[in-house]
């Protein structure tokens, strides 16, 4: 049996996590794929898969083979990029998945310069503030925010660093006063962005000092920049990233609350990620898109909250 479609079966059965998926994308029967795994496992020696009625997961052995497994694929990717000279020059259709505002603000201007180097590239942008399932959706890129959860099956490449403020607008601060201490945002009306979470929890750090703070308020939305204007229209305080509004601050329609501390609703050290299929490390469609989004970050005003960082692609 061809040890090339074993692999390449195995490595998608793997990172889908099911037999039917991996299938689908194949283009062939589920009972395909089984054979072809099992023939693999047959000739290893050892079983690759936990399988159950619920879900497909890795054994130790076949966690340690599927690296493995995955670098031999990518560099069989490379390779015919290179021969075909699409290294060179990338062509064909890019799927992007990327939240709406951070795309509007830092994709939608790239446009026309990623047409100028690579006009043979073709951009299938899909926004969306939710979770994207990469799979489904067919993505071959997905730009997130936060700190993506490891999968063996993906490659996260941190673009830039990211920042939040807490912000409000002059009118909100007249008419309520500015919170001296974090403890005090829980009297106040917080505009929240939906994590899908019943409770939310602002998280605070300066220096040594840290708090969590339940928070509430009369708006929640998975979308940053209706948030933003809320917060414009003095509804509440919002706790928003810097990319976003900075030249608000700076005009000053929006002032800074609770600026010595730094804030976040979840981990404080997130960062701007570029996420994609450990299968397609070297893709030159995915390289030229994402460094060419890092270099656009690297430069963006320090202030606005975004700092490029080198991160392996």
């Amino acid at each position: 049996m061809d040890r090339f479609a074993e692999l390449k079966a195995f490595c998608l059965v793997a990172s889908k996590g099911g037999f039917s998926a991996a299938a689908r994308q194949l283009g062939v029967a589920t009972s395909s794929v089984t054979r072809l795994v099992d023939a693999l496992e047959q000739r290893i020696g050892a079983p690759l898969l936990n399988r159950s009625t619920r879900s497909i997961t890795l054994t130790d052995s076949g966690r340690s083979y599927f690296e493995h497994a995955t670098h031999i694929l990518a560099a069989l990717d490379e390779a015919d990029d290179a021969a075909a000279g699409r290294d060179a020059e990338p062509a064909g259709v890019l799927r992007v998945a990327a939240p709406v505002a951070l795309a509007v603000r830092h994709i939608a201007p790239l446009l026309p310069e990623l047409h100028r180097r690579h006009p043979r590239l073709e951009l299938d942008l899909r926004l969306n503030d939710a979770l994207t399932n990469m799979v489904d959706e067919a993505i071959d890129v997905a730009i997130r925010i936060g700190n993506p959860e490891r999968h063996p099956g993906l490659i996260a490449r941190k673009l830039a660093g990211h920042q939040r403020h807490i912000v409000a607008s002059p009118d909100y601060l007249a008419q309520h006063g500015a919170p001296p201490t974090p403890d005090a945002l829980a009297r106040h009306n917080c505009l929240l962005f939906s994590y899908g979470d019943k409770r939310a929890v602002w998280h605070l750090r300066n220096g040594e000092q840290a708090a969590e703070i339940e928070v509430s308020g009369s708006l929640q939305v998975n979308n940053g920049e209706i948030l933003r204007q809320a917060a414009l229209d003095g509804l509440g305080l919002a706790l928003l990233p810097g990319w976003l509004v900075q030249p608000d601050l700076d005009a000053g329609r929006l002032l800074p609350v609770l600026a010595d501390y730094q804030a976040n609703p979840g981990e404080m050290e997130v960062g701007i990620y570029a996420v994609y299929p450990a299968n397609r490390r070297g893709a030159s469609k995915i390289r030229v898109f994402t460094d060419l989004l890092a270099e656009s970050l690297s430069v963006a005003p320090a202030q606005a909250g975004v700092r490029a960082e080198q991160a392996p692609g």
